[in-house]
């Protein structure tokens, strides 16, 4: 039988994953409640869907446009997710004390940030479903072959961009994180390789684009995608901003 020092730990680490399982049910509902997230999250990712489709913007990518809009806008949704959105709530959360407070509960630090990191998965899986969804309906046919491919991009790029959500986040002032995050959303969307291909930057910006997390992601998944072709380049790219910017946010994020 065991003895209550070896049932300790265990008990320990159930409870902390049931507060973790908390924390990123309570930042889930929170996300996808919030109407201007939600727009964020999902309305404009379908405009962009929309407005690739029935334009000639993507005719060179792929014989269908809609093989080449779709996984640009799971890029996008990855974005405007872990990025934008998470970034957003966390600064305001900064502000008003949120962070402090939790941080010195039970939860912890470590909990808040795995907590976010779940949420910003289940959200991001709604708009697979959604954005994927609306795709098939217009039409497109992923390689199957690029599937695992793209869910491996998919969840990588999540984790890329929420250590840079939270990195800026917890930099600097909530209204610089309102700036900073929608201007950096319209820029990577248009000339960072996320709705485009990353070759149609301005020539001058090239070698600055081809390192970006946006452009491993969406050249990556586009590749997956459209001809089931696994990027390591891409994969290692995202993995290199992880690691940095999950650094970075640990070293310097100010929780008040």
């Amino acid at each position: 039988m065991p003895t209550s020092t070896q049932a300790a730990p265990a008990a320990n680490a159930q409870g902390t994953l049931r507060r973790i399982l908390l924390q990123g049910r309570y930042e889930t509902l929170g996300m996808i409640s919030n109407g201007e997230q939600l727009v964020v999250a999902v309305v404009l990712p379908l405009m962009a869907l929309l407005g690739l489709v029935f334009t000639d913007l993507l005719k060179d990518v792929a014989a269908n446009p809609i093989d080449a809009a779709a996984p640009g806008v799971l890029a996008l949704c990855v974005v405007s997710t872990a990025f934008t959105g998470q970034g957003i709530a966390t600064g305001f959360d900064r502000r008003y004390g949120v962070l402090r407070f939790l941080s010195t509960t039970p939860l912890g630090r470590a909990g808040l940030i795995y907590g976010k990191v779940m949420a910003v998965l289940v959200v991001l899986f709604l708009q697979v479903v959604v954005i994927g969804g609306t795709a098939l309906l217009l039409g497109w046919r992923p390689a199957p072959a690029g599937i695992g491919w793209a869910i491996a991009l998919l969840v990588l790029g999540a984790a890329a961009f929420t250590a840079l959500g939270l990195l800026v986040a917890g930099t600097v002032r909530p209204e610089a994180t309102l700036a900073i995050t929608n201007l950096a959303w319209v820029l990577l969307a248009a000339v960072g390789g996320i709705l485009f291909p990353s070759t149609r930057a301005p020539a001058y910006l090239q070698p600055i684009v081809d390192l970006l997390p946006s452009a491993a992601l969406g050249d990556s998944l586009r590749a997956a995608l459209i001809t089931g072709t696994g990027s390591v380049s891409g994969i290692l790219i995202l993995l290199a901003w992880t690691i940095i910017a999950g650094f970075a946010a640990t070293r310097w994020f100010k929780w008040n």
